[in-house]
């Protein structure tokens, strides 16, 4: 599943593409993916101008001046800017075609799962965080906001392992599965500690090692996934700098002990035994 780092790439790689362009046709070839397409989602959109592109944990913004685009790709989805003419293939599910500098640019979004979606939040309903998808989401990670001190304070009585609390999404949001674990390595963490167990040292340091990773990731390209590309279709690079993550059985990088696998809350976890405590 595509994880922040992999939405922000995206992010980056289609707002050139899009901000300041006229929408000029919405293509719709099914009713919807996890949930229906909005209705009139062409009439909406038609000859509005793009005002900027932006993200919210693992949701892509396109914000209109009256409303905003939100995207979300899912499990396996990716989105690609093409030149028109481009035959759509069996999980081509949605175009935004908009001006380009030399004509016409198509936005197409693939989803072959099918657990995407892609909604409107008019302006007139309120702020964007009141949408039912957003209003629950923690700080962003890469924010001012996330700090040390907030995972402390957010942590006070929480027996809930400190890898569960963070993937749960209400105290940051967009720490997905690949970047906690190696965040936690880098801050030297247990992944099972109980996450009010932590002090606020080692909070600082876990904090700090989220923006690290992340960052590290954005600037890589993200992960090569199994389902995932970037915009121009070029693999990222971080899972080359893994530490942890799907390196069970492997030395650790560290201190060579065999790292770890474990699942918690259905997902896997890796972990070096001797390296986080």
């Amino acid at each position: 599943m595509p994880e922040l780092p992999e939405v922000e790439v995206t992010r980056r790689g289609v707002a050139p593409h899009l901000e300041g362009r006229a929408v000029r046709d919405v293509v719709l070839r099914r009713a919807g993916l996890r949930w229906p397409f909005p209705a009139a989602l062409p009439q909406i959109l038609a000859d509005r101008t793009v005002a900027t592109t932006g993200r919210r944990g693992k949701y892509l913004l396109v914000e209109f001046e009256h409303g905003t685009l939100i995207i979300h790709l899912g499990m396996s989805g990716h989105l690609r800017v093409l030149p028109p003419g481009v035959p759509a293939q069996k999980h081509d599910h949605f175009d935004l075609v908009v001006d380009g500098p030399q004509g016409q640019q198509v936005l197409r979004m693939t989803d072959p799962r099918r657990f995407g979606a892609v909604l409107w939040h008019p302006k007139e309903e309120g702020e964007l965080d009141t949408h039912l998808l957003l209003r629950g989401l923690g700080v962003e990670p890469l924010g001012p906001g996330f700090t040390g001190e907030l995972l402390y304070r957010k942590t006070r009585g929480r027996s809930v392992a400190v890898k569960s609390a963070l993937l749960a999404g209400d105290i940051v949001v967009g720490v997905g599965n690949i970047y906690c674990s190696e965040s936690l390595f880098r801050a030297g963490i247990n992944p099972k500690t109980p996450a009010g167990r932590i002090g606020l040292a080692r909070y600082k340091k876990l904090a700090q090692a989220i923006r690290d990773v992340l960052a590290e990731a954005i600037v890589q390209g993200g992960s090569t996934l199994r389902d995932f590309i970037a915009v121009n279709g070029q693999s990222g690079y971080f899972q080359n700098t893994y530490f942890v993550y799907d390196r069970a059985g492997l030395p650790c990088r560290v201190c060579g002990a065999p790292i770890r696998q474990i699942k918690q809350g259905q997902r896997s976890t890796f972990y070096c035994v001797n390296c986080q405590k």
